[in-house]
């Protein structure tokens, strides 16, 4: 009986980062992480994630040339991390984070 009570004493606050560039979100994510640990919080992460690959393939010419394409792809880049019994602090310190642009950082509580 007590390890339910422990587990539903135990929250977590779920961190889901994307980013198109892979060296950009690894400095990120190095630096939340960072930032959680002065804060004195317990972190499991960071976990990459499977890169998600967007292809399209466009006609070169408007309207001859069927068979000459050009093919084009994004990569976008996941790291997933956890915050266990997070305090104020944390959130606090986590909002004053400042990111580069083309971070996307997701927050949820569960």
């Amino acid at each position: 009986m007590p390890k339910k009570e422990e587990q539903l004493s135990k929250e977590k606050l779920r961190l889901r980062i994307k980013s198109y560039d892979a060296k950009l979100i690894d400095s990120s994510v190095k630096q939340i992480v960072e930032a959680i640990r002065r804060q004195g919080g317990e972190v499991i992460g960071p976990i990459p994630l499977p890169t998600e690959i967007r292809r399209y393939t466009v006609n070169r010419s408007t309207f001859v040339h069927k068979k000459s394409r050009e093919q084009f792809e994004m990569r976008i880049h996941k790291r997933l991390i956890d915050i266990i019994n997070p305090k104020q602090k944390i959130i606090e310190s986590l909002t004053d984070l400042n990111l580069p642009g083309g971070v996307d950082v997701e927050i949820k509580m569960g």
